[in-house]
């Protein structure tokens, strides 16, 4: 958000809750005996133009789930969350023409090309033949897929799959950018050419949130981050602000250590 200026959130989330139910085998693994888990849990937190807000947590603290429920893919349980104005609920089309989702759990179909596949999701998007063209142009090579966009999926590399991805997601030049781990399991280069992009988004103005459990992303690119453990944001404040005394990690190791009772 530019600092100094009063704007209204483009992403509203408000005291959402979600839980799921824990299997038999998965008690036994985790060695605990409750049935139900709480994914999230009364979770609230802003983002705005022109800025990248970071959420940063451990695996298992929520943050996937978080992002799920804002890219309308699961339903929150109670709380509300507002995208470009419309309700994850009650408005799902509405969010999803403006929200552009990335996660490593979404695998593109290997049978496929990244232009066929680019070319689908358009469709979906109803976007328009010249518009889509001169947008497959342009991000095949930002991120310099063009000569590989008529091989299969499966058989590109990882790094070209995440690259593949990301052009994908964001086909329909969405309004709000939500990546889930967005430089899990990337080489150095190509994990550059993702954090540069998220740095060009945040110039052309959009809202962009990232989740991961990487220290060092959320200090190179977010201007807040709010940090999450157990499915609760124990802080939520500017980067700067975070930090003007202790590392982004010993803050989040000294609030772990304060709400779980474990010292790392």
């Amino acid at each position: 958000m530019i600092e100094g200026k009063h704007m209204e959130a483009v992403l509203q989330v408000k005291n959402i809750t979600k839980t799921f139910t824990i299997s038999r085998k998965q008690q036994i693994i985790n060695r605990n005996k409750e049935k139900i888990k709480d994914a999230v849990d009364g979770l609230s937190f802003s983002a705005y133009d022109g800025e990248i807000y970071g959420l940063l947590g451990s695996n298992g603290a929520g943050k996937t789930t978080t992002l799920r429920m804002i890219a309308t893919l699961i339903a929150p349980e109670a709380g509300s969350i507002q995208v470009c104005g419309w309700d994850v609920k009650k408005d799902a089309n509405e969010v999803r023409k403006c929200v552009g989702f990335l996660t490593s759990e979404l695998k593109l179909e290997e049978f496929f090309t990244p232009s066929y596949l680019f070319d689908f999701y358009s469709d979906l998007h109803q976007i328009p033949k010249d518009v889509q063209a001169t947008r497959k142009e342009f991000l095949f090579n930002k991120f310099g897929i063009k000569d590989f966009q008529e091989i299969k999926v499966g058989e590109l590399s990882t790094g070209m799959k995440q690259k593949a991805s990301l052009a994908i997601s964001m086909a329909h030049d969405p309004h709000v950018i939500v990546f889930d781990e967005p430089t899990n399991g990337l080489d150095v280069l190509t994990a550059k050419v993702v954090t540069d992009f998220l740095l060009d988004l945040k110039k052309q103005g959009k809202c962009i949130i990232v989740s991961t459990h990487i220290f060092s992303l959320i200090e190179k690119v977010c201007d807040r981050v709010g940090i999450i453990i157990d499915g609760k944001m124990v802080q939520d404040l500017p980067i700067h602000e975070m930090c003007q005394v202790k590392s982004l990690e010993d803050v989040f190791f000294d609030l772990y250590a304060s709400k779980v009772g474990e010292v790392l």
